[in-house]
């Protein structure tokens, strides 16, 4: 059971200020430093051991985006060993929503987040993961939640991402992804990633051919969005 969003507001641990934690205390929610750009490049490698290496984020993209916008990137630690078993990154992009169909690292800035921009309505969503040793354990949603706590202390518009459609691979041969993605939305399919943003109140914009270069997914991403409902003009 966690807590997502600030409940572990005002507490700290390992002198870092907790954003999050889970209930039993056993996981934290914190920023990210650059002593934890080796192992943020080590859990990206395990949880996506089919991007290709031109997608993957390094310790040198992760010390890059924690230079364009620290308050967006995030660690799970657990308060046993101060282990890292989980993180997201993201940044602040104004939205077109006509044209949304972008690749994934002209989105990104090359996983640099050159693209941040410090005025922009927007949280992009550009990476989640949690180490395989670990998951199932919640540290996701701890993550999601100070991701939207985040959104809402800066009165964004709310959260978009294109996601990795990762059962996509399983049903190409007899479905379009259009068809496919329909198929998750009306919950006939479920997709190990998409069934889940759909269940934490994310909805499906549209699709991206050529997002990444991902064979688990076909190079799809699916544009999804999140809207503050606490957002004020």
């Amino acid at each position: 059971m966690t807590t997502p969003g600030l409940a572990g507001a005002g507490r700290s641990f390992l002198g870092r200020a907790v954003l999050a934690e889970r209930e039993d205390g056993r996981d934290v929610v914190v920023q990210v430093r650059a002593d934890d750009a080796p192992a943020l490049e080590g859990v990206q490698r395990a949880c996506f051991p089919d991007l290709s290496e031109d997608e993957i984020a390094t310790a040198r993209h992760f010390l890059s985006q924690q230079a364009h916008f620290p308050e967006g990137q995030l660690a799970v630690l657990d308060t046993d060993m101060g282990a890292l078993g989980g993180s997201s990154s993201d940044l602040r992009l104004n939205v077109d929503f006509a044209h949304y169909a972008h690749p994934y690292l002209e989105e990104t800035g090359d996983n640099l987040f050159t693209t941040h921009d410090p005025r922009g309505e927007w949280l992009y969503g550009a990476d989640i993961g949690v180490h395989p040793d670990v998951r199932g354990q919640g540290l996701a949603t701890l993550l999601y939640g100070a991701r939207h706590d985040l959104i809402r202390r800066l009165n964004l518009r709310g959260h978009v991402a294109g996601v990795m459609p990762k059962g996509y691979v399983a049903a190409a041969h007899e479905l379009p992804i259009e068809g496919y993605v329909m198929a998750v939305v009306r919950g006939e399919r479920r997709d190990p990633v998409l069934s889940v943003q759909l269940r934490r109140g994310y909805a499906v914009w549209g699709i991206i051919p050529d997002y990444l270069e991902d064979e688990s997914c076909r190079n799809y991403g699916v544009f999804i969005v999140w809207r503050n409902p606490a957002w004020t003009p």
